[in-house]
């Protein structure tokens, strides 16, 4: 890995899991990761109980398009990680595989979008702490 590693999101749709797994990314790791989401047939918008439940803690995924999944993006990736939803990546040598198992939030109030959106925190903070853990502070 490079000394800014990349991680691809991929869930079929890219319009709730992985969305808010990519949110999640970019808010608690800053510019320490580079972050891409996408999905093999991907929605019209981000699912509305996932804008809300982000927002509730203050993360704004409002403006959040679904992307198609493409080789390039899973090539320049160093982890790929599906969200449970049977969608499969391009494989390539030397990447890390992840499968994260979680329900799906399609067609879901906010009350059932809020668990999956905590958990998708504790498994992005888990991959934080192994391919971007925190700079130590230097002192002046």
């Amino acid at each position: 890995m490079t000394d800014k590693p990349s991680v691809l999101f991929v869930c079929v749709h890219n319009a709730g899991r992985s969305q808010m797994a990519a949110a999640w990314l970019t808010h608690l790791a800053g510019d320490r990761v580079e972050v891409r989401s996408a999905g093999s047939a991907p929605g019209d918008r981000v699912n509305p109980a996932a804008v809300e439940a982000m927002a509730e803690v203050g993360i704004d995924i409002s403006a959040e398009t679904p992307k198609l999944l493409t080789v390039d993006a899973v090539r320049v990736s160093d982890v790929c990680i599906t969200m449970g939803c049977g969608d499969a990546c391009p494989v390539f040598p030397g990447k890390r595989y992840l499968d994260w198992k979680l329900d799906d939030p399609a067609g879901q109030g906010v009350e059932a979008v809020r668990p999956i959106r905590d958990e998708i925190r504790i498994l992005v903070e888990g991959l934080i702490s192994e391919i971007a853990p925190a700079r130590p502070e230097t002192t002046a």
